[in-house]
């Protein structure tokens, strides 16, 4: 089971193995994984988009101050329940191209 059929699914632990099979996955697949785990275990939500942001700003090519300090707002506003903030987030990687990112339709 891929890392995307796994977050539609719902089921967390296959997400995580798959994820952890992709050698680095995009930074748009643990978006999907992000919006996850915000709904199912918020309580490990903070340390991995805390990872995620991390990613961004060293793979980004074109990642602003300002642009750093939405990613962080959009992820807090994911871990409020807005999952609205998760195509915000996939909006932003389409405008800063993070190097392990493949193309964005």
């Amino acid at each position: 089971m891929g890392a995307s059929s796994a977050v539609q699914r719902r089921n967390l632990f296959q997400a995580e193995l798959a994820l952890r099979e992709m050698a680095p996955p995009s930074l748009l697949m643990p978006v999907d994984y992000l919006e996850l785990l915000a709904d199912v275990r918020p309580d490990k939500f903070d340390r991995a988009a805390a990872r995620w942001h991390g990613r961004l700003e060293t793979e980004a090519g074109l990642l602003t101050l300002a642009e750093a300090h939405l990613a962080l707002a959009l992820l807090g506003a994911l871990r409020a329940g807005d999952n609205s903030a998760a195509e915000l987030l996939r909006r932003l990687l389409r405008r800063v191209h993070p190097t392990l990112t493949r193309r964005i339709p």
